[in-house]
């Protein structure tokens, strides 16, 4: 399993260039007074979790979410919900995404309505959209709602994730599923690219500091304050 983790990792490097892409567009929405909303269904919640209110994470970052799609509270009730045409779009109506915002979407086989909607819906609205997919998984399966998420996406990184998203045993894999950890990677590479084109451009990221470190809570105040109006989500259920 080693090899062939460290093998999907290596082939997330290699595509350098849209990663480099998909920087500048979050940058130039940072530096616009943007927000990042973040998608997600299913295990692909986790990724939305790894987004937001993150150590070392962007502060500009808005979770797009639907409890129902969420399966720790019901897990065949969430991959019905995920798959249930309308309920992407009206999240993408009742959120309201508007440039200069951006939004990732991220769908490991990129074929069910409700990512699939959240894409086209943002889309529609002259938002840019990030897909983090794999094309090797997508191209595999059949799409539920007529089209995928990467069809409708500005920018597509590939986390490469192979059909089944297990890899071992070799040959016949079974267990070891990775979507998760080359979805975090993907992320993880394209904040750093974000930092590194921020410092060449002069600009300063609105990056949370981990609350358990001295300090921390003392410096994340300003971000509370900057992004609470536009992400409620930062302070739900404070009254």
């Amino acid at each position: 399993m080693r090899e062939a983790v460290r093998g999907l990792l290596d082939a997330v490097d290699s595509r350098s260039a849209d990663i480099e892409r998909a920087g500048t567009t979050l940058l130039d929405c940072v530096d616009a007074g943007g927000v990042i909303h973040t998608a997600g269904a299913g295990h692909s919640v986790a990724m939305v979790c790894e987004t937001f209110y993150r150590a070392g994470g962007l502060a500009a970052v808005r979770p797009l979410w639907d409890p129902e799609v969420v399966p720790l509270d019901g897990a065949l009730r969430s991959t019905a919900a995920e798959r249930e045409m309308g309920r992407g779009k009206a999240l993408v109506d009742g959120v309201a995404p508007a440039a200069p915002d951006v939004v990732v979407v991220f769908s490991t086989s990129g074929r069910n309505p409700y990512p699939v909607e959240i894409a086209q819906e943002s889309a529609a609205r002259g938002v840019p959209v990030i897909a983090v997919t794999s094309l090797a998984a997508s191209a595999g399966a059949t799409d539920r709602s007529g089209s995928k998420v990467a069809d409708h996406a500005d920018i597509v990184l590939d986390t490469g994730v192979p059909p089944g998203d297990a890899v071992h045993p070799d040959g016949e894999p079974r267990t070891s599923a990775v979507s998760t950890i080359l979805g975090a990677y993907t992320w993880s590479t394209l904040l750093a690219e974000l930092h590194r084109q921020a410092a060449e451009r002069g600009s300063v990221l609105p990056l949370w500091t981990s609350a358990n470190v001295p300090g921390g809570d003392e410096r994340n105040a300003e971000l509370f304050a900057r992004y609470s109006d536009r992400i409620p989500e930062l302070t739900a259920g404070l009254g």
